[in-house]
């Protein structure tokens, strides 16, 4: 798969639960947080969309677990952005552990964007990441 962007992690302790194995609900941290750096590296600011009265918003969440990561491994997450519909975005994030390529996890997060008056859009901003 062709993907748009990728960020390297590393395990921290206490993301592990008593098992030695990644809490499952941390795993979507890492999603977040690469899709907010993809989206930074586009030139698209969190913050400033706020400011400017739209949210983005995860609707929907599949998270696809394959295998556990264990403290201090080091894992790539890689993600894929798609225009869904004309009110929807998802963001394909797949988690593969380092440095033997195993697939951890695979999801998909459906999004979109609301106005000020909570009515769902894609802005400009967006809509440009699916031009090319």
């Amino acid at each position: 798969m062709q993907y748009d962007h990728e960020l390297e992690f590393k395990v921290r302790d206490y993301e592990c639960d008593m098992q030695g194995v990644v809490n499952n609900g941390v795993y979507q941290n890492y999603l977040e947080h690469a899709r907010h750096e993809f989206l930074q590296s586009r030139g698209i600011n969190f913050a400033q969309l706020t400011a400017a009265g739209i949210n983005l918003v995860v609707i929907r969440a599949e998270l696809d677990y394959r295998k556990s990561l264990t403290g201090n491994d080091s894992f790539v997450v890689r993600s894929l952005l798609r225009r869904l519909s004309k009110i929807r975005f998802e963001f394909r994030q797949d988690i593969y552990r380092l440095p033997d390529e195993t697939l951890v996890l695979e999801a998909r997060i459906t999004g979109t964007s609301l106005n000020e008056g909570g009515r769902p859009f894609v802005p400009d901003a967006l809509a440009t990441l699916f031009d090319g």
